[in-house]
């Protein structure tokens, strides 16, 4: 059986579908059969990130409704055989989704496929509980900001409570994903260096993804920055994320694109 993800964040606008997609494709590109669902309904912006928006015939809310069947709403990217998208709807409300409905759909992805990246909407209402509610483990995406940081504490605690596994009693597998960081501006103390941040949410870290126009130029493409770009500093950096959430041991880099290429994080390696 697969492994589920959720990649989450209290805060809106903070790279959660961003990093869906690009971990999703970074996995692909290793060889794993991955599909990436977009629970933000009513929204929609994966199938964009992915470049699929026009490929799009039945969605998420209509396989949990029954009107189709799981295999008539997965889009097969591509560029990647083994990267599958399952969209959301864009007109239905996210009253539409049901527990016991989600509850099927991923158990069915888990018999299909080796990842199942859950990109969470933001906020903590239906649809972003839904999103964590049957996965194993979370990537909490967060800036180096202090409400961005005040928020994702707030989804730990709810990934704590509101999770399968916490009313199990089990622990669920956190990991702390910093993207946009500018390690000059931290050091300028115009924004929050990665040791303020390790030390508020006390979670391991999974990679820092630097500032970069080559991320707003790949989401332009209609495509993820590790297939588009895939000898740029932000995709070098989820590529190491996406091998660190796979189980490698990987040294804990910040990669850059001005002189120097890497900035080692000292004392801190792979969660």
């Amino acid at each position: 059986m697969g492994k589920v993800i959720v990649v989450t964040s209290g805060k809106g606008g903070v790279g959660k579908t961003t990093s869906t997609a690009a971990l999703g494709a970074a996995l692909a590109r290793m060889g794993h059969n991955v599909v990436v669902v977009d629970f933000d309904v009513g929204l929609r912006n994966l199938d964009l990130v992915m470049g699929a928006e026009r490929r799009v015939v039945f969605d998420l809310i209509n396989v949990v409704q029954g009107v189709a069947k799981l295999p008539q709403a997965l889009i097969r990217d591509k560029r990647l055989d083994t990267l599958y998208l399952l969209p959301a709807s864009q007109t239905r409300d996210k009253d539409a989704l049901t527990e016991e409905g989600i509850a099927r759909v991923i158990f069915d992805l888990r018999s299909r496929f080796d990842w199942v990246i859950c990109d969470s909407p933001a906020g903590i209402e239906r649809g972003a509980t839904l999103a964590m509610r049957f996965a194993d483990e979370a990537v909490i995406v967060t800036n180096p900001e202090v409400s961005s940081v005040r928020d994702s504490d707030r989804i730990i605690g709810l990934l704590d409570s509101k999770t399968e596994k916490a009313e199990r009693g089990e622990r669920m597998a956190k990991h702390l994903l910093i993207s946009r960081f500018d390690p000059g501006r931290a050091a300028r103390g115009e924004m929050l260096n990665i040791q303020d941040v390790l030390e508020i949410l006390s979670i391991p870290l999974l990679g820092v993804i630097p500032e970069s126009e080559e991320v707003l130029r790949a989401s332009n493409l209609g495509a993820p920055i590790t297939i588009c770009g895939q000898q740029s500093a932000p995709a070098h950096a989820y590529m190491d994320a996406a091998r660190r959430l796979a189980g490698e041991e990987i040294e804990m880099l910040i990669p850059t694109e001005k002189v120097g290429f890497f900035t080692k994080i000292f004392g801190r390696r792979a969660a």
